[in-house]
């Protein structure tokens, strides 16, 4: 039990931190609504769930020093990029209203769905702290039944989370105090992207 407390802080306080996830989820509830944000809180849960499975099934794929990880870490951070300058070339236009009940919405709830997958997939971020909370695990606690748990768990606290920000983000009330600093706040958001994936692609580069 102390190592599942140990194991869901360290998984929170990871939450925590803003990141590209936290980013998109702000960014798409302002312009479109809780609601719609709801699909990208999934798409990003999705993709936590598959670096868990990943992880704790002990992959290839998500170790430190191969060449896929390495691969995988240069395709998030094009992605970053790729956010980045849509929230800066974007940053502004968007009308803040709350999302309707048409097909519109639907399609943008699975858009944003689509896009929140990608974010989390492709998040450095996500690859590396589920990399490493694998290879902390050890002793009884690497069970099955206990991967189970872990997996469950932080799969429920990253949905519930994010679903938290975008509701809170998307209140009517926060909306309208959100109305004028929206653009710099895509800009912002869009520039900080950009420097986290500099940032990683020079250590891969360097390392």
């Amino acid at each position: 039990m102390q190592q599942f407390l140990l194991v869901a802080a360290a998984h929170f306080l990871a939450l925590l931190s803003p990141g590209p996830d936290f980013f998109l989820i702000a960014r798409t509830s302002l312009s479109a609504g809780w609601r719609v944000a709801s699909g990208a809180c999934l798409g990003i849960a999705l993709a936590n769930g598959a670096f868990i499975v990943a992880a704790f099934a002990g992959l290839s794929t998500l170790q430190p020093d191969s060449r896929a990880f390495a691969a995988l870490q240069l395709v998030g951070c094009a992605y970053l990029v790729y956010l980045g300058v849509l929230f800066i070339r974007h940053a502004g236009r968007t009308a803040l209203a709350p999302a309707t009940a048409d097909g519109s919405s639907t399609a943008s709830w699975w858009r944003a769905a689509g896009m929140g997958f990608l974010s989390g997939i492709l998040n450095p971020k996500n690859a590396l702290f589920y990399a490493s909370l694998a290879a902390m695990l050890s002793g009884a606690h690497t069970a099955t039944g206990w991967k189970v748990a872990y997996g469950a768990w932080m799969f429920g606290v990253v949905l519930l989370w994010d679903l938290l920000v975008a509701a809170t983000i998307g209140n009517r009330a926060v909306l309208g105090r959100f109305a004028r600093a929206l653009p710099w706040l895509e800009r912002v958001s869009g520039a900080a992207l950009i420097l986290l994936a500099a940032g990683v692609a020079g250590a891969l580069v360097l390392g």
